[in-house]
């Protein structure tokens, strides 16, 4: 139902070839070598396995790896990046492939200038657009995909991450403290508990003191699809129709130029640490 909502399906896989398709091209303006970016997913086609044939296939043996989160996380990152591992051991037909192979894999990359620059620049536009539009003094809510509040007794900086990016996006956009907070949402209906404070209760408790507009910035997803899409856009929406809130969405990174050209310089800089 959520996916019929929002056309039939999630814009995730086009928007992520896009990117891919993009980056190449950035990569390869003025290189000594060329570059070739894949695409795999984990849950969809094209799957991480079939990249990794495909990788095999052609014969590279240099393999650069990032997600498409700005954060580590076990949960996330660490699962790609495991998937990553089980795929090149299933390469048993390429084995002078899997001997000669190096790899380079990024971690964390949320503190990247260009990227927090071009959150910043989106930012900004849709303070205008709200500005434009009436709005006196709006909350900033920055929003990252919630995750078990167990990964923090084990330690896990996704959290801790997140904080950091919106104080750094909110320092980029000239933001004041009082302007802006931050909430996690998209959480999972199990009943363990999920990091908070929710959106949905940040929202409320914003409008119980008056608020009457709120842009939510979803800074910990990369382009859009159904949590974008749906949670913020509809269902978000829906909420603020109930409160008498004015709720304003910061458009999604998606194949923006900056960030394009922090993915380059992200992954160029990782080569010469590595």
């Amino acid at each position: 139902q959520r996916y019929a909502e929002i056309g039939g399906k999630s814009p995730l896989l086009e928007i992520t070839m896009q990117q891919a398709k993009a980056l190449e091209a950035h990569l390869n303006l003025d290189a000594e070598k060329q570059y070739q970016v894949f695409v795999g997913m984990r849950h969809w086609f094209p799957y991480i396995r079939e990249t990794v044939t495909d990788i095999a296939t052609s014969g590279i043996n240099h393999l650069i790896s990032i997600c498409m989160t700005p954060f580590f996380s076990k949960m996330s990152t660490g699962a790609y990046y495991e998937h990553l591992d089980n795929a090149i051991k299933l390469q048993t037909s390429f084995p002078e492939w899997q001997e000669s192979l190096s790899q380079t894999r990024i971690g964390a990359w949320y503190t990247d200038p260009l990227f927090i620059q071009a959150i910043a620049t989106n930012l900004q536009e849709t303070l205008m657009t709200a500005e434009e539009g009436g709005a006196v003094s709006p909350t900033i809510l920055f929003t990252a995909h919630s995750l078990p509040e167990i990964i923090i007794q084990k330690g896990d900086p996704y959290a801790d991450q997140f904080k950091h990016l919106a104080q750094l996006v909110a320092e980029a956009a000239n933001l004041s403290t009082e302007q802006w907070s931050y909430c996690f949402q998209s959480a999972g209906a199990s009943s363990m508990q999920w990091l908070g404070p929710s959106l949905v209760q940040t929202m409320e408790d914003y409008a119980k003191q008056g608020q009457k507009t709120i842009i939510v910035a979803p800074i910990g997803f990369l382009s859009d699809h159904v949590e974008v899409l749906f949670d913020i856009d509809i269902e978000a929406q829906q909420l603020a129709n109930k409160l008498n809130v004015n709720l304003l969405r910061m458009p999604s990174l998606n194949d923006h130029p900056l960030f394009i050209q922090a993915l380059g310089k992200i992954i160029k800089e990782s080569e010469q640490t590595s």
